[in-house]
């Protein structure tokens, strides 16, 4: 199907669909092309004409060509109802309390980013109910009195021989803390981006006043750390989600003068972080934490005895000797006819050798079928292949990752 976009350009793509043919001008064309948001490819026979297919990475931003002009705003819709996204988003960030439709209130959002303002937005306000928390801040300034300690190295570097202004240090109690910076940076944010509701966008000036008085994390800045205690913990679940806009999923620039503002959600990752999560959980609520074996994400590992081929499994099961028992991996791909990538096997098949493993999990988004187990020749080990259905309530996806703990539990080593 062929269709033109007319000024102001918008693009409606859904995540991994066949690829959509648009009537673009050129300069929008390569503007998308090189942001690599999408695959976009010019028709070689018909100037004019793209070919756009979207990726795994849903959400919606504005590009802009060199040059300025009218921005194309493109908007890749998940597969996966917004509900269930934010389940999987959920438990990823917090498995003790994932969060229910009712706390989050997105059902009525069919997008993700206007489900991820207003989401932020009630967070951020359930959060800032109680009043802004406060905390102690390392400062450092110069002072005609003494407050704190006396930065002697830096008084003589300074100012040899004057007795006046001082250079000191001190714990000043505060607003301005991380975990209130982090949420002024979230919420300034979902302020610039394309597709925030008017309603929504309301509110987050509402939150903005707020916290006026705390400074702002310009563009560019690194995002302060912070730690969950039990001082801030009605910040946390705001925290998290506010971090998710701002780490690496978000986009604000481009290659040379492209530039790019949205916010963009890799499924790969998210399905990866819920995967391992949920295994994790899964393993530590059945108490195998407490009898010697735990769970390790991202290990590293080696495939050859001179240790210069690293990989890291999504998730590997360690014995009370601190040996490899299990190993898994997630991949947000769905069965094809044709079966699942070959290269998934190929790779499992390497961690099994290199872990000393019988049998290897690969876990997929959804499949032909539940559950498939190949075993590879001359080499005793079987790969199982499960798969998971993102579209079933949360009780049944949770029941599904139990059953693929259950067969980790009980893989048997070579």
């Amino acid at each position: 199907m062929t269709s033109a976009v007319d000024a102001p350009y918008s693009v409606e793509l859904v995540e991994h669909a066949p690829a959509t043919r648009l009537v673009l001008p050129d300069a929008v064309g390569r503007a998308l092309a090189a942001s690599r948001i999408v695959d976009a490819t010019p028709d070689p026979y018909t100037p004019g004409l793209w070919s756009l297919k979207a990726g795994s990475k849903v959400g919606a931003v504005a590009v802009t060509a060199a040059g300025g002009g009218e921005p194309v705003t493109v908007r890749v819709t998940p597969k996966v109802p917004i509900v269930r996204l934010f389940f999987l988003l959920g438990y990823s960030l917090d498995p003790s309390r994932s969060w229910r439709d009712g706390e989050v209130e997105v059902a009525e959002h069919r997008e993700l980013l206007p489900a991820l303002a207003h989401a932020v937005e009630r967070q951020v306000d359930r959060a800032l109910r109680q009043g802004l928390s406060q905390g102690y801040r390392a400062a450092e300034e110069s002072a005609l009195v003494v407050r704190g300690r006396v930065r002697e190295a830096e008084q003589i570097r300074r100012r040899f021989g004057a007795m006046l202004p001082i250079e000191v240090a001190y714990d000043e109690f505060t607003t301005d803390i991380a975990e209130n910076r982090i949420l002024r940076a979230a919420v300034e944010r979902l302020l610039r981006l394309p597709g925030t509701p008017r309603d929504v966008r309301r509110r987050l000036l509402h939150q903005r006043a707020r916290l006026r008085d705390v400074t702002a994390i310009a563009r560019g800045q690194p995002i302060p750390e912070w730690r969950p205690t039990r001082l801030n913990s009605r910040y946390h679940r705001a925290l998290r989600l506010s971090r998710v806009v701002l780490d690496g999923a978000s986009a604000e620039h481009g290659p040379g003068d492209l530039r790019i503002d949205g916010f963009l959600f890799d499924m790969n990752k998210l399905f990866e972080d819920f995967v391992t999560t949920a295994l994790r959980e899964t393993f530590h609520g059945r108490g195998r934490g407490s009898d010697g074996h735990t769970v390790r994400l991202q290990d590293s590992h080696h495939l050859d005895e001179a240790a210069a081929i690293r990989m890291k499994p999504d998730l590997v099961l360690y014995g009370p000797d601190g040996t490899p028992c299990a190993v898994a991996d997630a991949k947000y791909k769905s069965g094809r006819p044709g079966g699942y990538p070959d290269a998934d096997l190929y790779q499992m098949l390497a961690y099994c050798t290199a872990l000393g493993l019988r049998e290897g999990h690969l876990v997929y988004a959804k499949g032909n079928a539940p559950h498939a187990a190949h075993q590879v020749r001359h080499a005793g080990i079987v790969i199982h292949q499960h798969a998971l259905d993102l579209d079933q309530e949360p009780s049944g996806l949770l029941t599904d990752i139990d059953e693929v703990a259950q067969r980790l539990a009980n893989t048997p080593r070579v």
